[in-house]
């Protein structure tokens, strides 16, 4: 980028004297330098900044708010419509189940629990869960256990 050969405010013909002078950002002889300060060859800079500033917090400022947060659920729902307190607990629980008719869900109490057992990679028996004693889980199928069946139940 060219160096510019004339004074800014004045229109004196600048005289540059050495690679310094090409570093200068305002294009000010020195009387005008002397007069204007070092504040005028950053003015526009700060202009510009102080303008995008002012832009931006205007902008945040008046940006509406965000909607209320809105946790819709299904009609058929098993939750009841009551709040929640924390001392009430048992209560809202009975009061809910009586309410709300259950369908025929087998829970997973009356179940017993087993693991498959087979061997891994690392030599270890498997953890994963399965439904009935000597399965075995996806990953393991056909594969022998490595503990005897009464050490695969797992006990609540």
């Amino acid at each position: 980028m060219a160096a510019a050969n004339f004074c800014v405010q004045c229109g004196d013909r600048l005289a540059r004297k050495g690679w310094r002078a090409r570093l200068r950002l305002a294009n000010l002889c020195d009387q005008c330098a002397q007069r204007l300060g070092a504040f005028s060859s950053m003015r526009s800079i700060i202009i510009v900044t102080l303008i995008a500033v002012l832009g931006f917090t205007l902008g945040r400022f008046m940006r509406p708010s965000p909607p209320p947060l809105i946790i819709q659920r299904a009609a058929n729902s098993p939750l009841a419509d009551a709040p929640v307190n924390p001392g009430d607990r048992g209560r809202s629980q009975r009061a809910a189940n009586e309410s709300a008719p259950q369908p025929n869900v087998t829970t997973a109490t009356d179940d017993a629990v087993y693991i498959c057992g087979a061997r891994t990679q690392k030599g270890t028996p498997c953890r994963r869960r399965v439904h009935a004693a000597g399965e075995r889980c996806f990953q393991h199928k056909g594969m022998p256990s490595l503990v005897p069946l009464s050490k695969l139940v797992i006990r609540p």
